[in-house]
């Protein structure tokens, strides 16, 4: 993947655990070592699970998991970077999902990304003054293998481009967004900015 970035000069890959907070920190200071500042952050680690509170879901040990990663993991990311993204006046940018707008019956998947939006506004609010600007990213279905096991009543969206497009309009207001996502966005003052999908609304 480092080679496909550009090679040596303009990627750097490390091996690392999100729930793991010394691995995090090293991953920070590797990309100040080599880069010189962290300019942009794009928390995105997570994994899902059967919807089920009862036996007939995932076991505990899963579960634990996936809330370390999805949870824990995405704010260890941010402890470990604000601070150098805070000297260059940068961006932080948090997926979290469709289902952490609108509660799936069963999953604790979707509680886990209500928490990633919650430590968005947690942040934004944080960081308002600073100069930093905090996007949350809450795609629905993609077509990638996280859904090798497709739910029953899915979020469908398209999937050529999703996350590619959506950190595009992270990035630059201007871009476009499919139809089916929904971006809230913020400036240093703290207002908050929904880009709407559909009709394509912007307010």
């Amino acid at each position: 993947l480092a080679d496909e970035c550009g090679g040596p000069d303009r990627a750097l890959a490390a091996a690392t655990d999100v729930t793991v907070w010394e691995d995090n920190e090293r991953l920070a200071a590797a990309a100040l070592e080599r880069f010189g500042a962290i300019d942009v952050v794009f928390a995105n680690a997570g994994f899902g699970c059967k919807r089920s509170f009862t036996n007939d879901g995932d076991s505990p040990e899963h579960w634990r998991d996936m809330v370390l990663t999805n949870v824990l993991g995405c704010a260890y990311t941010i402890r470990a970077t604000v601070d150098a993204v805070k000297a260059a006046r940068g961006h932080i940018l948090l997926t979290s999902s469709v289902a952490g707008r609108v509660a799936l019956p069963g999953s604790l998947y979707s509680s886990t990304k209500w928490a990633v939006t919650g430590m968005g506004q947690s942040l934004r609010g944080e960081l308002t003054g600073s100069g930093v600007r905090v996007t949350l990213i809450e795609p629905g279905m993609v077509d990638t293998p996280f859904f090798d096991d497709r739910p029953r009543q899915p979020l469908r969206l398209p999937a050529a481009g999703v996350v590619e497009r959506n950190v595009e309009l992270a990035l630059d207001a201007r871009v476009d967004v499919p139809r089916g996502f929904a971006v809230a966005d913020g400036d240093d003052a703290g207002h908050l900015r929904l880009i709407r999908v559909a009709g394509k609304r912007r307010r």
